[in-house]
């Protein structure tokens, strides 16, 4: 696919999709959730670890309110057709997501950058669940999101009032991982994604695979299931290498999968 609405950057392991409508706040439409979808499924074959980030002053807007056709929208099946494979694409992923979130990420915006594994917000950044404000709930994952990120409290005033949560109040609440401030945005979330781009990254996709599953599972199954994935860490060299490093008293260099 070419690329129209989203840029596409792989180095050193680290593939960069960057949301490219700034004139729209990066607002999305068709194309750009079909091209994002597109990218993290390219990316989980060849990078190390994926970012999501934003041009221009918003990370994302949410849904493009422009991109319909016959002047109405179907949701339902827009949800089902064009969001649920971009999210799906993004939590399959064998590697680890980051969203980097630049600036404001409202709607389906911020429940795009919540999807990621791990999200950064600079100080400026803002999470607002507008949804109510055009009579809608949340939608592209957030009612899922949302009560475990934030807690049943926090969740329900900001899906009802559709208030602004800054990036400081995010990362304070446990939403989101870290906020950092403007002028070292782009420096730490680079240097993120290099650090987990050096690791072993069979057992991050194991990481993920786990701690997702214990959202469902019962104790006895989630310990099964460790067990299980714990094994398969341990047949890998990344556990040889891991365990000769310690031993060495050096950096571990792992090839990871």
């Amino acid at each position: 696919m070419g690329y129209e609405t989203i840029r596409y950057d792989l180095a050193d392991g680290i593939a960069v999709i960057t949301l490219n409508r700034p004139e729209v706040m990066n607002a999305l439409n068709t194309r750009m959730r079909a091209e994002i979808a597109e990218a993290v499924t390219s990316a989980t074959g060849s990078a190390r670890v994926i970012v999501l980030t934003g041009t221009g002053r918003a990370f994302c807007s949410g849904q493009d309110l422009t991109d319909r056709a016959g002047g109405e929208f179907d949701l339902e099946k827009t949800l089902a057709e064009e969001y649920e494979p971009m999210l799906r694409a993004i939590l399959a992923a064998e590697v680890p997501v980051i969203s980097a979130v630049n600036g404001a990420a409202a709607g389906a915006g911020a429940n795009l950058a919540l999807a990621a594994d791990v999200v950064i917000a600079a100080e400026s950044a803002s999470f607002i669940q507008a949804f109510t404000r055009i009579g809608l709930i949340p939608d592209a994952g957030g009612t899922h999101v949302l009560p475990r990120a934030m807690g049943m409290a926090r969740a329900m005033g900001a899906a009802l009032f559709a208030d602004k949560v800054t990036g400081r109040q995010a990362a304070d609440w446990g939403m989101i991982w870290e906020c950092v401030s403007d002028d070292a945005f782009e420096a730490h979330w680079r240097a993120r994604a290099a650090h987990l781009a050096k690791g072993p990254t069979a057992a991050y996709a194991r990481v993920k695979q786990a701690l997702r599953a214990s959202l469902a599972n019962d104790m006895e199954a989630q310990l099964a299931l460790e067990a299980r994935l714990q094994g398969e860490c341990g047949r890998t060299e990344d556990f040889r290498e891991g365990v000769a490093a310690f031993l060495e008293k050096r950096p571990a260099r792992f090839q990871g999968r």
